[in-house]
């Protein structure tokens, strides 16, 4: 990339850490300016608490059953953070909702991927929702994080058809491709100072062309 100093990641991850695994890649290719600094998972078992482990990444696992509130976690995992020198924060399959305090301590610093064109099929289950609404297109989003689910300033998206034939499994698939390429690049946008939220609106500045190719499109609006 540029050569520039790469920014420190912490990346909140539930599950088997597909979306992780691509950021690791890209940072281990120079792909992005970024650094995973540290995984952290609620759950013990998380495939991507061992994904980490086996590219020399710091992980942990912060148990909620240890702490009164969902706030509580969320100083813990502060803690962590702040340890690690974290500047922004990817949320990779992470399934729980941030709580005010985490979100005030990281403002317009924490990202999230979704597996719909926001703000269509907010929640769970994205793909099932795109699939018994009867949507012809669906895709995924990366957006800031603000307090409520799924709701933040939307920075990126890319567009994939929905298939007559498509089953929950078949559409999450082809989804999951483009969640890898799409987050990547925000990651990379933010590492270059480019990205500025004006209310709901998400700019980059610079030069940033708009690339389509079929059914794939992924775009932000220049000022």
């Amino acid at each position: 990339m540029s050569g520039r100093e790469k920014i420190r990641l912490g990346v909140l991850a539930s599950g088997r850490g597909s979306n992780l695994q691509a950021i690791i890649d890209a940072s281990e290719a120079g792909t992005i300016d970024a650094v995973v600094a540290i995984v952290i998972s609620d759950a013990a078992d998380a495939r991507a608490l061992e994904l980490a482990g086996r590219h020399g990444i710091d992980a942990a696992f912060v148990d909620p059953r240890l702490h009164a509130t969902s706030e509580d976690f969320d100083v813990a995992v502060i803690d962590l953070l702040r340890k690690h020198e974290v500047e922004l924060i990817c949320l990779a399959g992470f399934m729980r909702v941030l709580s005010p305090h985490f979100i005030g301590e990281y403002r317009n610093r924490i990202m999230n991927i979704h597996p719909a064109l926001l703000p269509a099929f907010p929640g769970l289950h994205a793909q099932r929702q795109a699939l018994r609404y009867g949507a012809k297109l669906s895709g995924c989003t990366v957006h800031f994080v603000d307090e409520g689910v799924d709701t933040g300033p939307i920075i990126i998206q890319a567009v994939v058809p929905v298939l007559d034939e498509d089953t929950d499994e078949s559409l999450s698939a082809r989804i999951l491709t483009y969640e890898h390429r799409i987050y990547s690049r925000a990651i990379q946008l933010f590492a270059e100072g480019r990205l500025e939220i004006r209310g709901r609106r998400v700019y980059c500045h610079g030069t940033d062309t708009l690339q389509q190719h079929e059914t794939y499109a992924w775009g932000v609006t220049n000022p």
